[in-house]
């Protein structure tokens, strides 16, 4: 499911498909006299494919009456309107339009608008997500429909609280249960900045940390302060490359562990939080420093700086 398409995969024989929308707006999508195994079919919805309810087609006081004295009348639509008229719907039923003996006539089925999707009460899916299952008796698969503003594979995640966070941006571009290579071009581009973003901190914190791990620089604060920011620069760097990796796994229902999932969301944004503002603070004292240094002169103590660097550094 992405923006703009929806790719499905079924095992099962069919003639027709609907596609629901919100609010009972509902669209006929395939139609096949005769089943045909292990076929690609592809088709564009269009707004003429759109079923409209009968109060659309008849006037108030026809709606009203009751159903068996309206329903001889269904007809009358498909014929009116020729072949513009694929479906339309009432309380209790969907009627399709076809032709038949040159003329176009309506078959009608029960179907259940109001029905509770909720996978016979063992849906799995969070914050109210709706629940569907592949078949209704004994199902195999059930796959979670998420309302505004949540997504995963049970829903588990929400965009209202982030503002620039990995799990908002790329968290519901990646479908569940597809392989990489068939995900969306934006999680492989992803992928690949990543990569190349992990190699250049990785190489970045440890030639840091090589050069500033020396006892000259060391003999004053900023030095311990850099070393320290270059140590915090190569942790994110870690924590950042665990996160995108359990999030493309957890999101393409790899890792399905819930208490893994879990732990690992409060502990990795935890500890990313606190990386960054280590090296905030960190990059902050460097700053103080010179500005002291610069106000002392030759007053100035290393050896006082570098104590109360590392009692600074012990307590971030």
């Amino acid at each position: 499911l992405t923006q703009n398409s929806l790719t499905i995969f079924w095992s099962q024989p069919f003639h027709l498909v609907f596609i629901e929308f919100y609010n009972k707006i509902y669209y006929l999508a395939i139609i096949q006299k005769i089943h045909q195994q292990s076929t690609t079919i592809v088709n564009k919805i269009k707004l003429s494919d759109r079923c409209p309810r009968i109060s659309e087609l008849f006037n108030e006081t026809f709606v009203q009456l009751n159903l068996i004295r309206r329903i001889k009348y269904y007809h009358l639509p498909c014929q009116q309107n020729s072949s513009k008229l694929p479906c339309f719907y009432d309380d209790t039923h969907i009627c399709l339009c076809y032709n038949h003996r040159k003329q176009r006539i309506a078959n009608c089925f029960e179907f259940n608008h109001n029905m509770k999707l909720d996978c016979l009460s063992q849906s799995v899916c969070e914050k109210d997500g709706q629940c569907f299952q592949d078949t209704e008796d004994c199902p195999a698969r059930s796959i979670c429909i998420c309302r505004p503003c949540f997504f995963g594979v049970r829903c588990q995640f929400s965009s209202n609280r982030f503002s620039l966070s990995l799990d908002a941006i790329l968290g519901y571009h990646i479908q569940p249960n597809i392989s990489f290579l068939n995900q969306l071009t934006i999680v492989k581009i992803s992928l690949v900045l990543t990569i190349i973003f992990l190699i250049a901190g990785f190489i970045n914190g440890v030639l840091s940390s090589i050069t500033f791990n020396n006892k000259k620089i060391c003999e004053v604060g900023c030095g311990l302060y850099l070393l320290g920011s270059s140590i915090t620069t190569l942790l994110t760097t870690i924590l950042f490359g665990l996160k995108f990796l359990i999030l493309l796994l957890a999101q393409m229902a790899i890792i399905t562990n819930r208490l893994f999932l879990q732990i690992q969301c409060f502990s990795l944004d935890c500890l990313l939080r606190i990386c960054l503002n280590m090296d905030q603070w960190l990059n902050t004292c460097v700053a103080i420093e010179r500005v002291v240094t610069i106000i002392k002169a030759t007053n100035f103590h290393k050896k006082i700086s570098k104590q109360i660097a590392k009692i600074v550094t012990v307590i971030l």
